[in-house]
């Protein structure tokens, strides 16, 4: 029997987490990747005693080798893989969503960094399960986005994270131009302010409302969009 996989970066909390659930409950297997190996084996372990079929792994995306070693356990076990969440992202900027830091204080090592993991860490992941991917039968790459990356409305503050975001928004337009002509839908998706860690407890929205838009994104049909970026399933401005 063909078992639909899935893989799920940033999966030990929040959007991650909670996605990781829901693709479960479809009949996924779920290989839920977190940075934090105490966190990612309490959440695995949670999802499995309540008879989901996940599996955890400790892998930092910033971290080629830590990918590879991802990419080598998984095709171990599957010929295939259907989906690719990359949710893993930080906004590094000190302060978080209170940051005062602006292009003109942020430390250029921190910018580096946000770009290591929010966008090279994606296409880190996209290139190590290409080939798993093409021999799906319904591939779907979400890349988890933000509003706060979209160029025609740019705002001040948090650049490090604003900009890593907006060259994830890129890295989508130009893997769909590439896929071109396979099976693959990508895809970037805004879930809007989100009550996370990283999002805080004033945010507008729970979890189960934020992980809606990028489940739509995951099982689009065959004549579904790809290359766009969309909020709640409907296409938002770059």
């Amino acid at each position: 029997m063909y078992r639909k996989v899935a893989v799920v970066t940033g999966a030990n909390r929040g959007l991650g987490l909670a996605l990781t659930k829901a693709l479960a409950e479809d009949d996924y297997k779920v290989f839920m990747v977190g940075r934090n190996k105490i966190e990612i084996d309490n959440a695995s372990a949670k999802l499995q005693e309540a008879g989901l079929n996940v599996e955890g792994f400790e892998a930092d995306v910033s971290k080629a080798r830590h990918i590879t070693a991802l990419s080598s356990y998984v095709q171990s076990q599957y010929d295939h893989l259907d989906l690719l969440i990359n949710n893993a992202g930080v906004i590094i900027e000190p302060g978080g969503l209170d940051s005062q830091v602006t292009c003109f204080t942020v430390n250029p090592d921190l910018v580096e960094e946000a770009y290591s993991i929010n966008t090279v860490g994606a296409l880190r992941l996209v290139q190590v399960f290409y080939d798993l991917m093409l021999k799906s039968r319904k591939p779907r790459i979400v890349n988890v986005s933000t509003g706060m990356a979209t160029l025609s409305k740019m705002e001040g503050g948090w650049p490090a994270y604003r900009m890593s975001k907006a060259a994830l928004n890129a890295l989508t337009g130009v893997l769909a131009a590439e896929f071109e002509g396979t099976r693959m839908k990508v895809n970037s998706v805004c879930p809007g302010w989100v009550r996370t860690d990283m999002g805080g407890p004033n945010a507008e929205r729970s979890i189960e409302e934020g992980i809606k838009g990028i489940l739509w994104a995951a099982k689009l049909p065959t004549d579904g969009p790809s290359g766009g970026f969309f909020r709640d399933g409907k296409p938002i401005a770059w």
